[in-house]
């Protein structure tokens, strides 16, 4: 096993990240996060690779593929692959009891819903600072958009009341993700929406092309600390890691 940091939170991570990589078995095809956890775990897998272990992969985000690339993971795509038996990735927030999720601060929220929903399993690695009781206690829920009529789009968000907030560079310009689209930051708490009632709504709004709730979509949680790790399930008790 890598030798942990000396960063708590750090060691959490990677501890994480060890166990879910741990996960990918022979002839899988494999599913590979964006995210500091998850290229935690690319590395891990990329090391795998490297002692025999046969797989394909494909990534959510151009970063991620380019790290799975320089380790030598044999990369697809869906046109060979359509079907993924296990995607690990990471999550901003994570909903105890329900494993509802948000994702996509990282800003590859499209891809990382495309590839899960093609998996068989979706499995999250986190340290525990991403443990939340109630959605949208720490972070804004991302809203990928088209750049064309965003300011009608955010306008439309607004209305119902996730008080937008368009994501810039350092420069002042609009964020640009992979499949080139904006981001807007939604405020969960401030709508008075459930998560279900607000993952409608985001569905249903003109210009959205996609949104990062990910809801009853995890089938399992780990979660990274000092003394090892803790497994989730979704209304489930706590295995042991």
């Amino acid at each position: 096993m890598t030798t942990l940091q000396q960063d708590p939170a750090e060691a959490a991570k990677r501890r994480a990240a060890e166990w879910a990589a741990s996960q990918v078995e022979e002839g899988m095809a494999v599913g590979l996060g964006s995210g500091t956890t998850s290229a935690l775990v690319i590395e891990e897998v990329g090391r795998r690779v490297a002692t025999g272990l046969r797989i394909t992969a494909i990534a959510t985000s151009e970063q991620s593929h380019r790290q799975a690339i320089s380790l030598g993971i044999p990369m697809t795509d869906f046109a060979r692959q359509p079907h993924l038996d296990l995607t690990i990735d990471g999550a901003d927030e994570v909903q105890q009891g329900t494993l509802h999720l948000i994702k996509g601060h990282g800003g590859a929220l499209l891809r990382e819903k495309i590839v899960a929903m093609a998996s068989s399993k979706l499995l999250i690695a986190v340290d525990p600072r991403k443990l939340v009781i109630a959605l949208g206690s720490t972070f804004t829920v991302p809203v990928e958009t088209v750049p064309f009529g965003w300011e009608t789009t955010a306008t439309r968000l607004r209305d119902l009341g996730f008080a937008p907030e368009l994501r810039v560079n350092d420069n002042g310009q609009p964020y640009i993700t992979d499949g080139q689209h904006y981001i807007l930051h939604c405020s969960l708490p401030k709508s008075g929406l459930t998560p279900e009632q607000a993952a409608e709504a985001f569905n249903q709004t003109v210009g959205v092309v996609e949104h990062g709730l990910f809801l009853g979509m995890a089938d399992k949680v780990v979660i990274g600390r000092v003394d090892g790790v803790e497994i989730l399930e979704p209304m489930s008790a706590t295995l042991p890691g």
